[in-house]
């Protein structure tokens, strides 16, 4: 199924899409177990985790590409929902405290240009949580949910493309050790899969996910370049400028 936002909202409302959100948000919690008082912003389709995150927060909003299409989201108020292209993210430098990007990188054509536009807006003490679909794990290898499309990756790829954009990785996890089956009995014992999974086959998760720091430099100052004295030398009358006259 591709990332049509219908498409992402129909599998989550299916038995195996809300074991996939239950086990995903409960992860998102232990990473993040307090948020009051910050501006929290969710990018890509974030809506089925943030209801959860967001009671505390400042204020919750969420952004959907214009490629994959916007759905309402609300709280108890208005619409809390926003559609923009990820790489023209339209909020002011430094305005938000906490990003989490879910169904955004690996569905983004560019992820260099969509990273920086995440560090331009994050506050200094800013973090970043990117969810995206491992390699190695059978959720990135088959096509019946949204995880089966897009580029996936593995922790190093993330880790290493993070720090290429100025993002400092601080925390690693993992998530989606239960297969992608719609039987009832497997998914019934989904916390257990996750609870063996995480201890003894992190490898082969469904899901990775990273916490980075936004990196702000100091501007280094310029080294300084010793000058060697000028001398000069008098001017001889008679000497033409190609005899070394002036």
């Amino acid at each position: 199924m591709p990332s049509d936002v219908v498409d992402l909202r129909d599998f989550y409302q299916t038995g195996l899409g809300q074991v996939a959100r239950r086990m995903i948000r409960r992860t998102i919690r232990s990473i993040w177990p307090d948020l009051r008082g910050m501006r929290l912003l969710g990018i890509g389709y974030a809506t089925p985790f943030l209801s959860a995150i967001s009671a505390e927060t400042e204020r919750t909003i969420a952004l959907m590409p214009a490629s994959q299409g916007v759905l309402g989201w609300t709280t108890g108020g208005g619409n809390l929902v926003a559609l923009a292209e990820p790489r023209e993210l339209p909020f002011a430098d430094y305005s938000i405290d906490r990003v989490l990007a879910v169904h955004a990188l690996e569905n983004c054509e560019a992820a260099g240009p969509f990273l920086k536009e995440i560090w331009r807006v994050l506050a200094g003490g800013g973090r970043l949580l990117i969810v995206v679909p491992n390699r190695r794990g059978i959720w990135a290898r088959l096509d019946g949910t949204p995880f089966g499309w897009g580029r996936p990756y593995t922790m190093p790829q993330l880790s290493q493309l993070l720090r290429e954009e100025l993002f400092t990785p601080i925390s690693t996890a993992t998530a989606l050790f239960v297969p992608p089956s719609r039987d009832r009995m497997l998914l019934r014992a989904a916390p257990a899969w996750e609870r063996i999974g995480k201890r003894w086959f992190p490898t082969f998760a469904g899901l990775v996910m990273i916490e980075a720091a936004k990196q702000i430099y100091a501007k280094p100052r310029a080294a300084r370049v010793p000058r060697g004295r000028i001398v000069y030398a008098p001017a001889r009358p008679g000497l033409s400028r190609r005899e070394g006259g002036f």
